[in-house]
């Protein structure tokens, strides 16, 4: 960004809220418009082409959540930024991880909190407050921990047939690729959907993603 301002639209349906928020961003940033609802947000969000989005969650309409999982189509450049009342990990977790959006505070953070969250989400980070960090990093942790426990258990040939489905290998290919025969190769496929309890090659590759056995691109 620069020395250039950050250019912020303000979307909360609370109009002294939103000039309290305009007084503490300016002169650092540059409001470029104000909305109170989810679907005006995106409207000007549109027109306005702001580099940041500061969005509540609570609004009318569609809502924060709603606009900010449309708000990638309408103004793809914007980054979003949710600050909201809720600091209950369940919200920042649709926030952050469905709705796209790149930082969430809680209108109890300070305002030079506020000024570093926009300062690194317009830079490219992420951005999460301190008041709701703890909590959502417990939730990874056990999240991570369940995935690891519910893991099958698989062979390092098995792995390395799972990796060959994700990238579209037919029973032939894997046979040549790893120089066994076709019909060994269909024996570890068809050993992989019952390992999996999977009924099809998507759900096989679905599997692999999810536990990272292989990558999604």
């Amino acid at each position: 960004m620069g020395s250039e301002r950050i250019r912020v639209l303000i979307a909360d349906d609370h109009r002294l809220f939103r000039e309290a928020l305009r007084a503490v961003l300016e002169p650092e940033c540059e409001v470029v418009g104000e909305a109170a609802s989810g679907e005006e947000t995106i409207a000007l969000a549109a027109r306005a082409r702001p580099d940041v989005v500061l969005l509540d969650i609570a609004m009318p309409g569609i809502g924060g959540l709603g606009a900010a999982h449309r708000l990638s189509q309408a103004a793809p450049s914007a980054k979003v930024v949710v600050l909201s009342q809720h600091d209950d990990e369940e919200y920042v977790f649709e926030a952050m991880v469905e709705a796209g959006a790149a930082g969430y505070l809680v209108k109890t953070d300070a305002a030079a909190e506020l000024l570093s969250a926009l300062r690194a989400v317009a830079a490219g980070r992420k951005y999460l407050s301190a008041a709701v960090a703890p909590a959502v990093l417990a939730r990874l942790k056990h999240q991570t921990s369940r995935a690891a426990a519910g893991a099958v258990k698989l062979t390092l040939r098995e792995r390395e047939v799972l990796k060959l489905i994700g990238e579209g290998a037919t029973s032939k290919d894997i046979a040549a690729r790893l120089g066994i025969s076709p019909k060994t190769a269909q024996i570890h496929r068809d050993n992989l959907k019952r390992k999996l309890n999977a009924n099809s090659t998507a759900a096989m590759v679905r599997y692999a993603i999810r536990h990272k056995l292989i990558r999604a691109d």
